[in-house]
């Protein structure tokens, strides 16, 4: 996400920071480099032109002008105006005492709806509030089926209690009326109210656009249940097709927020940046992928610390505490420290680190990381790989890689349906990163910052060839000295 305006604005930034004093040309030269890097991002245009016009304002004056450090004075304004503009933040959902809290979920069909109530339903899981999901899209065919499923694949994974509410007969292909749905989503509520369920979560049916029918249904189905809370789906890569259809349904029924589905698919993030100023709605979730707890608050200050290539530290730190348990990393740290990490410990933690998301979204976080990995292959098939390689092998082989021979090691890319030439890399670098570890353990401050960004690489290319690379592994190399 946000990665074609990540380059455009680092770009812009290096230019500006290659000259010792700023002018008003230099700026405007630089503004109007940034009103394009924005517009191809699919960023509105009115929401554009406004945003750069307040950037000039306050970067053509002596603050920056006048500035030891131009480049750096600049690049804050422009950060400050990106969390302005996104911002300001939505805050948490509040419940209501007694519950439940009813959450009114509505959208466009093919906006990822009905799995995004399933992630929401989740996301209070997690937080330990108990959750009613119930099927009022009576039009879709199969709808209330489909959510059945996701809500079930929620309810598996233990914890606080989620269930599901569906009414399949009131359908509108078995002849009821239209307006069954508001008779689904009073007894919906009922229920609810009888089992305790602090949530509720109503599932509405989407139109292929905004129509009067539509918004009908949905303000009928408001005014029976009397939501606390309504909440509109779009698919970000819709772009700026997904920010005109929230402000039409903001128009009409006066939605507390709005979701972005497929946000992790959406390389310009345009819809993220215009959504706030164009409908007046904040912007309270991304949905950053396939599973149950892919679905992540979204903060204006993080996220512009993303698209200026800052990193987004603490998004990290609360991915890994979910992850990672404490008493694992200390263990961790100590056998790097120690220079024990064997493959065993590799293999565990490569396993951890998918949990928490796809690889490069996770090294993205880092600050200065992701844009130095923009040419390297990052797929999470290349992990399914090294996962199958390390997997090959026997547990004394992944405890002592010098006991790998020819034959193991064409035993092995037999096995995980690899290359020689593919796990002699994976060998290479694996004892690459164990002596970085190592140094790493006694490092302190800007040499542990360096040695993350080696390991990172180092990680990221796991023994794989890389975009641009040629591959220079050659199977004899290094078994004399390991031959027994």
């Amino acid at each position: 996400m946000f990665e074609g305006l990540t380059r455009r604005l680092q770009d812009t930034y290096r230019n500006l920071t290659g000259k010792g004093r700023l002018s008003e040309s230099n700026v405007r030269e630089a503004m109007a480099e940034v009103r394009t890097a924005l517009l191809e991002a699919d960023v509105e245009q009115g929401v554009a032109d406004a945003f750069c016009e307040q950037v000039l304002s306050e970067a053509v004056g002596e603050r920056v002008t006048r500035s030891l450090k131009p480049g750096e004075e600049f690049i804050g304004i422009v950060h400050q105006k990106l969390v302005e503009l996104m911002g300001p933040p939505a805050g948490s959902i509040s419940l209501v005492s007694p519950g439940p809290t009813v959450i009114l979920m509505c959208g466009l069909q093919g906006s990822g709806k009905t799995t995004t109530c399933g992630k929401l339903a989740q996301w209070f899981r997690k937080r330990g509030q108990t959750v009613l999901v119930a099927a009022c899209d009576l039009q879709r065919p199969a709808a209330v089926e489909q959510l059945q499923q996701v809500v079930s694949g929620v309810a598996a994974l233990g914890g606080s209690r989620v269930a599901f509410h569906g009414e399949p007969d009131q359908c509108a292909e078995y002849g009821k009326a239209v307006g069954a749905a508001v008779g689904v989503a009073r007894r919906a509520l009922t229920k609810a109210k009888a089992d305790k369920f602090d949530v509720l979560i109503l599932d509405t049916a989407g139109r292929l656009h905004v129509d009067a029918a539509l918004m009908t249904e949905l303000e009928s189905v408001d005014r029976a249940v009397e939501a606390h809370m309504r909440l509109l789906v779009l698919d970000a890569m819709t772009g700026q097709d997904a920010v005109r259809s929230a402000k039409a349904f903001h128009d009409k029924l006066e939605v507390d927020g709005v979701i972005l589905s497929k946000f992790d698919s959406d390389t310009r993030g345009g819809a993220a940046i215009s959504v706030k100023r164009v409908t007046g709605a904040p912007l309270r979730f991304v949905g950053v992928g396939e599973k149950p707890d892919d679905l992540e608050e979204f903060h204006p200050e993080r996220a512009a610390g993303r698209i200026l290539g800052m990193g987004d530290v603490v998004s990290l730190v609360e991915r890994a505490q979910e992850a990672v348990k404490e008493e694992e990393a200390a263990e961790l740290s100590a056998k790097m420290a120690e220079g024990r990490f064997t493959l065993d410990d590799f293999l565990k933690q490569l396993k951890t680190i998918r949990r928490m998301g796809p690889l490069k979204q996770i090294l993205g976080m880092l600050p200065g990381v992701g844009n130095a990995l923009s040419g390297i292959d990052m797929e999470d098939g290349k992990l399914d790989r090294i996962e199958a390689m390390v997997g090959s092998m026997t547990r004394k082989e992944r405890a002592d890689l010098d006991c790998l021979n020819r034959s193991r090691i064409k035993r092995i890319a037999t096995g995980s349906g690899s290359t020689e030439s593919d796990v002699n890399g994976l060998v290479k670098q694996f004892g690459m990163m164990q002596k970085m570890m190592k140094q790493f353990g006694s490092m302190a401050g800007a040499g542990k910052a360096a040695a993350m960004r080696q390991m990172a690489a180092a990680g990221a290319g796991g023994g794989l060839p890389t975009r641009g690379s040629t591959r220079t592994a050659s199977p004899a190399a290094g078994f004399k000295k390991r031959r027994k």
